[in-house]
């Protein structure tokens, strides 16, 4: 999927004009990005799913893999796995189309941040680790998520009766610009380059949720958060957040083929779809009734 060269002239100008940070990435990376040879397929009814293979971005092979969904036919909540269990069994069991792995958790599959559904808080535990990067909140109503920032005094006014609230982060983006990282005081966790699983609102009103796999040597390398950041701002971000990450990284869709998992999780140590990780819940995708 490649833009018309008049597109592409125009979008080159506009990107050697954007600010680059430092370390971060370049004018290089954001027209790879613009240029990528994008496998776009509709998987179903307001479902489509992008996948693209990179022999360098951000200076290293990726791979990243995308599901864009409406939210004018999907609803989507939050299920936990408790034992720990993989995504897709989950999501099998639940009746949901799609799902990706949602937020830190204990060994036991509970949560380790803030979890409330339907008025009742499920946990509200955060590690002293996980303190300095937790700092937005994944608010579920039906067909609609809000991502917001979230501090260690919003626990104690959040009066939701409804939907579902899931504390993860670091944020990523707020109204299409960067969320800084100064708040964030595990700057290792921030410049590491790991597999990294976002939940993102694109302007145009739809539900993006990506993985860029990593830890995969020669295929698929991971990126780091500020290099996040710009990948999805080329891509149309304007509400943004970290999910857990690593080897716990899994996109999935009923719709797509063989085993329905789009990316490379990386537990078995292999460019394939088949490492993936019991974990402790999933943001699940719903059609709508």
């Amino acid at each position: 999927m490649k833009p018309s060269r008049i597109i592409f002239r125009l979008l080159l100008c506009l990107l050697l004009l954007l600010p680059t940070p430092a370390a971060a990435q370049t004018a290089a990376d954001s027209v790879k990005i613009v240029t990528a040879n994008w496998h776009v397929t509709p998987l179903h009814k307001g479902i489509t799913s992008f996948e693209a293979d990179f022999d360098t971005l951000y200076g290293v092979p990726q791979n990243i893999a995308m599901l864009e969904i409406s939210t004018k036919h999907y609803r989507f909540d939050v299920e936990i796995h408790i034992p720990r269990e993989t995504a897709i069994a989950i999501a099998r069991e639940k009746g949901a189309v799609a799902a990706i792995n949602g937020g830190f958790f204990k060994e036991d599959g509970s949560s380790s941040t803030y979890l409330r559904k339907s008025g009742i808080v499920i946990d509200t535990t955060v590690t002293t680790k996980l303190s300095t990067v937790v700092n937005g909140a994944i608010q579920i109503r039906r067909d609609r998520i809000d991502i917001t920032p979230w501090t260690r005094y919003s626990a104690d006014t959040c009066s939701l009766e409804s939907g579902t609230v899931l504390v993860a982060g670091p944020l990523l983006l707020q109204d299409g610009q960067n969320y800084s990282f100064d708040t964030v005081y595990n700057q290792d966790f921030v410049n590491a380059r790991h597999p990294r699983s976002v939940v993102a609102n694109l302007k145009n009103g739809n539900i993006l949720l990506l993985v860029a796999s990593g830890r995969l040597p020669g295929h698929a390398e991971g990126i780091n958060l500020p290099q996040l950041q710009h990948l999805l701002r080329m891509l149309g971000g304007k509400d943004a957040i970290n999910l857990d990450g690593g080897g716990s990284s899994t996109l999935w869709c009923l719709f797509a083929p063989d085993n329905g998992v789009l990316n490379k999780p990386s537990d078995n140590k292999l460019f394939d779809s088949y490492g993936v990780r019991k974990i402790g819940n999933s943001i699940c995708v719903y059609e709508n009734e």
